[in-house]
């Protein structure tokens, strides 16, 4: 028994492993600090420079529903290796597309390989943090997507100081080798637990007849699809990043609009925003598992419903940006609290693959929210104008947090009924 319990790896090296991952995709989203540099260097437009973040985007939510079979049938290291392999690839590639002055290449390179590296080395951890934290779920996997949120911050500098001191080209080489390095040993320590594994106090608690939280069920990926409960998950979170992402597309405007911060201001506010999306992925995460995941959805709705329509009337500086800073953390939170909320609902039979296929939800979204805010300002002349319509998407969001309450109740009420007569 000794050497069983010696085999078995440390949950929180997990966890830091999964943190390497997710801090070495998330660099994504430091994608603007290579903007200005190719637009100078190649005459290019900006739109066809950002396409390229979209690209990445889209292929990540492709490649997350339809890789989520391959993580579950062959577990988090070699799903995180494939991962490395693409990540890596895509972002050296892109050395190689700078070099030739290629366009089309950079979007293969960066946004298709790189793209597909992102999706899968985003579901890669989640599952198996799940497992290895069954006492913790929130918390597990707000650690990992919140290195998700604060890779930019990290890598940001980074690159800036890469492309002025090595050029473009160079960069994407150093990047690519680094990450492909950081993903490789961060996949290779990534295990399972064994089956039945528990944490030594969670088993003491479930053996002192405590009540321990059981998951609602156990589905497959094709079982899970097939409830209403899939679907109200898959709303919640739609409505929740496309609201997130079209504020965050344009929170500067709208600070220099709102409050009339300068546009140095307004992109420093920008940036401390984003301390905010990192940190609602770890605080909202960790809420849920004592608040429950259900309770923590309707608190972001509610929120917001009232932020997203109090922010355009409000002129007060500080007012505004705290508001501001409470809806990246609840857009934050979002992501973070996800992967436990479908374990909660679903099990952790497949759910890295019912993880896929609910991040579908954010490529849509991706398109459909800094589309909806642009559309607004060309027609209303105002982002403000946006903000009334997503406070209503948010009410929306809210009746469906609460229509998932009921059907949630009525399996339990089923399962309770169905032990009764077992036993």
């Amino acid at each position: 028994m000794n050497e069983l319990e010696k085999k078995v790896k440390n949950r929180w090296l997990i966890a830091l492993s999964a943190v390497g991952l997710h801090l070495s995709i998330g660099s994504v989203y430091a994608w603007s600090n290579f903007t200005t540099p190719l637009v100078e260097e190649f005459g290019w437009s900006s739109q066809q420079v950002q396409l390229t973040f979209s690209i990445a985007i889209l292929f990540l939510g492709l490649s997350a529903a339809f890789m989520g079979h391959f993580v579950e049938k062959h577990g988090p290291r070699k799903a995180g290796l494939v991962a490395s392999v693409f990540f890596g690839v895509g972002i050296a590639g892109a050395g190689f597309a700078v070099q030739l002055g290629s366009l089309p290449l950079l979007y293969i390179t960066y946004g298709v390989l790189g793209g597909i590296g992102l999706g899968v080395g985003y579901i890669a951890p989640v599952s198996t943090l799940v497992k290895w934290f069954p006492d913790r779920r929130g918390l597990a996997t707000g650690l990992a997507i919140m290195g998700f949120g604060f890779a930019a911050a990290v890598a940001s500098p980074i690159m800036d100081s890469l492309i002025k001191s090595v050029g473009i080209a160079n960069t994407f080489f150093i990047l690519g080798a680094a990450y492909f390095i950081i993903m490789t040993l961060s996949s290779l320590y990534l295990e399972r637990p064994e089956e039945g594994w528990m944490p030594e106090g969670f088993k003491e608690k479930a053996s002192a007849g405590k009540k321990v939280r059981q998951d609602l069920a156990q589905l497959t990926a094709n079982e899970a699809v097939k409830t209403k409960r899939f679907y109200y998950l898959w709303i919640m979170l739609f409505i929740n990043i496309t609201c997130g992402i079209a504020i965050l597309s344009a929170a500067k405007p709208l600070a220099q609009e709102s409050i009339g911060l300068s546009t140095a201001e307004a992109a420093a506010l920008v940036g401390v925003m984003g301390i905010f999306n990192g940190l609602g992925r770890i605080g909202w995460a960790s809420v849920s598992d004592y608040f429950g995941r259900t309770n923590t959805y309707t608190t972001f709705f509610v929120l917001q419903i009232a932020l997203f329509f109090l922010l355009p009337l409000t002129s007060t500086s500080i007012l505004f940006q705290i508001m501001l800073a409470v809806v990246y953390t609840c857009y934050g939170g979002g992501f973070a609290a996800i992967p436990a909320y479908i374990g909660d609902i679903f099990g952790t039979k497949q759910l890295g693959a019912i993880h896929g296929y609910i991040l579908t939800a954010w490529s849509a979204a991706g398109l459909a929210g800094p589309l909806f805010a642009a559309w607004i300002k060309d027609t209303t002349g105002s982002y403000a104008n946006s903000l009334s319509f997503f406070s209503g998407l948010f009410v929306v969001a809210l009746i469906v947090s609460i229509l998932i309450r009921f059907d949630i109740k009525r399996l339990a009420a089923q399962q309770q009924k169905t032990a009764k007569s077992a036993s």
